[in-house]
């Protein structure tokens, strides 16, 4: 039973990973031994899983029918091991959030930390990615989004709205013309998002300002809040952010501020799965406690 199962979780990781390679680093095997595995339960089944290509693993119709069972069966023994652990033992385990590197790099981190100090026993990964989580292919057990999905089997649950404004760093603002409306912006170089990169359209700040030309453009927020800080340029920031950052400051506060929300989305068979729920609760309302010191800092 226990190679039966073995065989399963290395399917389930090509299915979710679409390559040996990848399905590799997350079991900590070789991609060869993967391959082998996969092969010998072709081999017990009697049916092609996957379509095996330069570009990788994909499923095949056999392997989507065989890939639902068998989330199930990882969903049951989840379930059968939190059963057995009993619920007033705190979270146990790992959890994965997948989340945009916005939100993954000053508002995620300060919430898990305190989760992970109140459940030690739990570990907690934030995977910071400038695109939509997969959650269907298990790239995370939960994911926070700009806008809300509407395909897919998913749950969706609205987080809470935060702002953004216009900033930039002290240094710059001394070296450059003052910015007293939005049509001062037109002499000022632009940070922002590469355009053909923005991945949600709620991400599309500097169109709501008629602004076509981004000087200095990255797929990380991250990258752009190190430019401002650098004082390269002027920018679109996250409220939450700019106590991370004391030489920047806001521009045009009263003319210029976008609202936006967070989601948290989740894959609708996970909502048996008790400590995911447990997690998703306290994640919930730690972001919400965050959002409003972070702002109220501002």
């Amino acid at each position: 039973m226990r190679e039966n199962w073995d065989d399963m979780r290395i399917f389930l990781a090509v299915g979710r990973g679409d390559s040996l390679s990848s399905a590799g680093r997350v079991l900590r095997m070789d991609p060869a031994t993967v391959g082998r595995r996969v092969a010998r339960l072709e081999e017990t089944l009697g049916q092609t899983l996957f379509a095996k290509s330069p570009q990788g693993y994909a499923l095949t119709e056999a392997g989507t029918r065989l890939l639902r069972h068998a989330e199930e069966a990882e969903q049951a023994l989840g379930l059968g091991a939190q059963a057995v652990r009993g619920a007033g033992e705190g979270m146990s385990g790992q959890i994965r959030i997948g989340a945009p590197d916005g939100c993954a790099n000053f508002l995620l981190p300060q919430v898990c930390a305190e989760i992970g100090a109140q459940n030690p026993d739990l570990e907690i990964q934030i995977v910071a990615l400038p695109r939509i989580v997969n959650l269907s292919r298990r790239e995370a057990d939960l994911a926070i989004g700009v806008s809300a999905p509407t395909a897919g089997r998913l749950v969706v649950q609205k987080l809470a709205d935060y702002k953004l404004h216009l900033a930039a760093s002290e240094d710059y603002l001394e070296r450059h013309p003052p910015i007293r409306s939005r049509a001062d912006l037109k002499g000022h170089r632009i940070v922002g998002y590469i355009p053909d990169m923005i991945f949600d359209k709620e991400l599309d700040y500097l169109a709501d300002l008629g602004l076509d030309r981004v000087g200095l453009a990255s797929n990380s927020v991250s990258v752009q809040f190190h430019w401002l800080r650098q004082g390269a340029g002027v920018g679109i920031v996250h409220d939450f952010a700019l106590p991370a950052a004391s030489g920047l400051t806001r521009i045009l506060p009263a003319k210029v501020e976008l609202i936006r929300s967070f989601y948290l989305v989740r894959h609708a068979d996970d909502r048996r799965v008790g400590r995911l729920n447990t997690f998703a609760e306290a994640l919930a309302r730690g972001i919400r406690r965050e959002l409003a010191r972070l702002e109220g800092l501002t």
